[in-house]
């Protein structure tokens, strides 16, 4: 009667125990769960987007932090690392058993446990094309960051330029607006034909047609550069940056001796060696694995246990894995021949980035000492002596005409410089982002 008793306090020993042990890791749980919470606010807190004036540093640091592509090729990354964990693994031993006659007599029941051992060096391939597998993923990863960290200065240099023409089509109107107040007054002196005014009028409703369309264009390119950072509505008010600051790079022949270094010629290097692997794990499986099996019979006959040895080996007469060895051998030819293609159009397209730049780089140079002066004098010029009753209206539409197209081109000619600069990167790779500055 003491057996139950003590068993009893036992069992309520055990149980206090237990919950003590419970509270233990709630107590734990708890205190981790604070803690991820404070890192996760502190992250949170380092990707707040500015909401006033928002650098290229700080465009570039939202997106490669919070780009949705980035974090598709980190979770890539993750998943590869399951496969290099079932690449280790050896196969199963299994256990098997059969009776033999159902009579208890004459009844033989075995009992066997079998495992495989693999032959030719399959762990070792599969690991080796495993550890590519993850190399490529990492490799990918930073492929993605380079085109991002393009894709944000292109659309962040979009947003300056963008509110350039903001402001062009802003002094435009101003301008607009002076022209047809003095053209009113030169009316109302008899000194005009109200045709002119009529004239003013129309050139203004085209200065304010230009402003809503270029703060439509300004709208869409802030979308483009918050998009970047997965934020559908920008919060940031203004880019601040100089987009006349154009990035000095290296001479061509030293940007394509940079090739080999580029992420995409790095991934394709990668995918051959991926490929090389897995031809190696294909050849592996030419040679079959072997099968030891151990166990015991009982017969109920003989009144006795018997032990049972056994080996099991494959005889590889048809399929001996040609067909998939020679599919992985063709595909490394393949990826071969597709970097060399790939090198040949990266060299095709680095040239014509190089040459978009300088043209780029000249015209706005061009623009900027040569057109830009004389258009804003052959305009003020007009417009004082259209008030002056020296010129005709249309002498002033077309000076002022002529200078804002020439301050759109000069625009337009930064943009495609910084463009240009922004395709040499994504090619390269970050090469040339040590000429900006943040």
């Amino acid at each position: 009667m003491q057996f139950p008793f003590i068993y009893f306090e036992c069992f309520k020993f055990e149980y206090f125990q237990f919950e003590y042990f419970q509270k233990s890791i709630q107590h734990l749980l708890i205190s981790l769960l604070l803690s991820m919470a404070s890192i996760t606010a502190t992250s949170a807190a380092e990707l707040v987007e500015p909401s006033a004036r928002l650098s290229l540093h700080d465009a570039l640091n939202l997106a490669l932090k919070a780009n949705p592509d980035i974090a598709v090729a980190m979770r890539e990354q993750e998943s590869v690392s399951g496969v290099k964990t079932q690449a280790t693994l050896r196969p199963n031993p299994s256990v098997s058993t059969f009776m033999k006659d159902t009579r208890n007599a004459t009844r033989e029941t075995t009992l066997q446990i079998n495992q495989e051992f693999e032959l030719g060096n399959k762990r070792d391939a599969r690991m080796a094309a495993a550890e590519t597998l993850y190399n490529k993923a990492e490799v990918e990863l930073e492929n993605k960051k380079s085109e991002i960290h393009a894709n944000v200065i292109a659309a962040f240099y979009g947003v300056l330029a963008a509110q350039e023409r903001v402001s062009l089509a802003k002094t435009s109107l101003e301008l607009a607006n002076f022209a047809l107040d003095a053209a009113s007054k030169r009316v109302k002196a008899g000194k005009s034909s109200p045709v002119e005014e009529t004239k003013s009028r129309i050139a203004e409703s085209a200065a304010k047609v230009e402003l809503n369309q270029a703060k439509t264009q300004l709208s869409a390119s802030r979308k483009l550069l918050s998009g970047l950072w997965g934020s559908s509505t920008p919060v940031f008010e203004y880019a601040d940056g100089d987009i006349t600051a154009i990035p000095e790079v290296s001479a061509l022949h030293e940007l394509s001796a940079g090739l080999d270094n580029a992420p995409a010629v790095k991934l394709g290097k990668i995918e051959i060696s991926m490929r090389e692997a897995f031809t190696k794990v294909e050849r592996s499986k030419s040679t079959p694995n072997i099968t030891v099996s151990a166990g015991v019979v009982n017969n109920q006959e003989l009144g006795l246990n018997q032990a049972l040895l056994g080996l099991s080996i494959p005889i590889p007469i048809f399929d001996r894995n040609q067909g998939r060895l020679e599919e992985a051998i063709s595909r490394t030819y393949k990826a071969e021949d597709e970097l060399v293609a790939l090198k040949n159009r990266m060299d095709v397209h680095l040239a014509g980035q190089y040459e978009r730049l300088n043209a780029a780089r000249g015209a706005a140079e061009t623009l900027r000492a040569e057109m830009l002066p004389g258009a804003e004098s052959a305009f003020y010029a007009a417009n004082k002596g259209f008030s002056a009753g020296k010129f005709d209206f249309l002498d002033v539409l077309d000076a002022q005409r002529t200078l804002v197209q020439a301050k759109s081109q000069y625009i337009q000619a930064l943009l495609e410089a910084h463009q240009a600069v922004a395709e040499i990167e994504r090619i390269l790779g970050d090469v040339v982002t040590h000429h900006r500055k943040p």
